[in-house]
């Protein structure tokens, strides 16, 4: 029977890489799909791996209705026979509506790849939608780390450097950028809920107010 499957995680987990890899394997069975992202990294469609892996996909824009969208490619004579969503956490709920139909009314399976909450530690509306809807949420099993070695489970928005908790729920960034620009670190609960990021630690550490002091 055809699911909808939710594979979730923080960022830098592999869930791009997993998209790429469940697309690579369909195609190689003679299967045709089509990959619907939104704000990727690499570009406006685009689906892209921090491996450096990247391919065509669809701009799934917002108001776009994916279910139209598929029902005339195929009226076109397009064959479609899965679809895959990366950054599904980014679709508004009813698009994510409009998956689930894909999968009840069009036979075919849907894998959506997303982040479940936000650098405030909320759900992202797309992600709610789709653990409400998905006939399978599967945790990906390659776990990213904090800088102090724990399993990271939270997403971090850094400004300048340092950790925010305010601003608006969407800002493209990576894990990656510069530290004068906005970028995103994981984190474990503890040292999200401390606000306590990988430079801050480093800080705290070299601090004069934290060394040894030998007795003169």
């Amino acid at each position: 029977m055809p699911e909808l499957v939710f594979f979730s995680g923080t960022m830098d987990c592999g869930k791009s890489t997993l998209a790429l890899q469940i697309g690579h394997n369909r195609s190689a069975r003679g299967l045709q799909g089509v990959i619907f992202t939104r704000d990727d990294r690499a570009g406006e469609g685009k689906l892209s791996s921090r491996l450096g892996l990247v391919t065509e996909a669809v701009e799934a824009a917002p108001g776009m209705d994916l279910y139209g969208y598929l029902v005339g490619q195929m009226s076109q004579g397009g064959r479609v026979d899965y679809v895959i969503v990366d950054e599904a956490q980014f679709l508004a709920p009813e698009q994510i509506d409009q998956l689930a139909r894909v999968v009840d009314d069009l036979d075919m399976d849907v894998f959506a790849f997303g982040i479940t909450t936000d650098f405030r530690t909320k759900l992202f509306p797309g992600s709610q939608r789709l653990i409400e809807l998905a006939d399978r949420v599967e945790t990906l099993q390659v776990e990213a780390m904090c800088w102090c070695g724990a399993r990271a489970t939270h997403n971090a928005r850094t400004v300048a450097g340092e950790m925010v908790v305010e601003g608006e729920q969407v800002v493209v960034g990576d894990v990656d950028r510069p530290a004068e620009e906005v970028g995103y670190e994981v984190l474990c609960r503890r040292h999200h809920r401390k606000k306590l990021t990988s430079d801050a630690a480093r800080a705290t550490a070299l601090s004069p107010d934290v060394l040894p002091v030998t007795a003169g």
